[in-house]
């Protein structure tokens, strides 16, 4: 895999850019070696992306910004107040969808609900990606989307692009490049700090809320060394590995489910706003 970007590569400059690349990149059927082809000569805007994610995502930035924002203090919204936040990320110069951030969330959540799954699961699936909000606080992209990855210990090589943690400042430090790092064997991912992002977010504001299936499939969605790959078995325990069931099971949904037909917001309202009340108090906080 190329360790060199073009110095005219632009990162992922939005956030349906980096759907379509999910999508793609976790076709179900592609093989390792076409999974491969996802490297910086292929794809620069994705290398720049990661170079940026994988030099920045420190041990110490991480705590910094679970800090900031793990404490909730941003003030109180609706979940229907956040999607509507959320939808002013839509770029309007996207020339391959006019989908609203709201009606990908609705065409997430429905996919799961035709499937007969429970209603949290469903609920799940409208709020998964309420965390992307995060951009419109000021945090780059490289600190809001992104494959996610435990910090403090030694990176696996099945995240994409581990060569760039090369220009990662941890690279430097001896604890933090050993196999357990901070952590003690089969410690639980839950006490594992992972990258920063709207994963980690969007878990800390429905943690009082929701059943552990879905807090799980909310934190670790985006860990897919984990979930695809099998990495750092070390650090899970019994609980984790009950719960990658659920991970996996929610996973197809967040990939798949992207469509060009609209759902009818109008229609769907009710539904929706009668499972909110169903799980969640009228304003949460953020």
């Amino acid at each position: 895999m190329s360790t060199l970007v073009s110095p005219s590569a632009q990162p992922l400059s939005n956030l349906e850019d980096w759907d379509d690349f999910l999508e793609g990149r976790y076709k179900e059927g592609k093989s390792d070696a076409e999974f491969r082809q996802y490297d910086a000569t292929a794809n620069p805007g994705v290398a720049e992306f990661y170079r940026l994610n994988h030099e920045n995502q420190t041990l110490g930035y991480v705590l910094e910004k679970e800090k900031q924002y793990f404490a909730l203090n941003r003030g109180e919204k609706s979940v229907w107040e956040a999607a509507e936040y959320l939808n002013t990320l839509v770029d309007d110069s996207d020339p391959d969808t006019d989908l609203t951030q709201l009606e990908h969330l609705l065409q997430t959540s429905e996919a799961i609900r035709r499937d007969g799954h429970p209603r949290w699961m469903v609920l799940t699936g409208f709020i998964h990606d309420l965390g992307k909000c995060l951009c419109l606080y000021g945090e780059p992209q490289w600190g809001v989307v992104g494959d996610t990855f435990p910090v403090g210990c030694a990176w696996s090589d099945q995240i994409v692009f581990p060569e760039y943690f090369a220009g990662n400042p941890d690279a430097h430090v001896p604890e933090y490049q050993t196999k357990y790092g901070i952590y003690e064997p089969n410690c639980g991912l839950e006490n594992v700090h992972m990258s920063f992002g709207h994963d980690g977010y969007i878990a800390e504001v429905m943690k009082p809320y929701l059943p552990d299936e879905a807090l799980y499939m909310l934190r670790f969605h985006s860990f897919y060394a984990w979930h695809r790959h099998g990495a750092y078995g070390y650090l899970t325990n019994e609980k984790d590995r009950a719960m990658l069931e659920w991970v996996n099971k929610f996973n197809p949904y967040d990939l798949y489910s992207k469509g060009h037909t609209k759902p009818d917001v109008k229609a769907l309202m009710p539904y929706y706003t009668d499972l909110f009340a169903e799980f969640l108090p009228a304003r949460l906080r953020w």
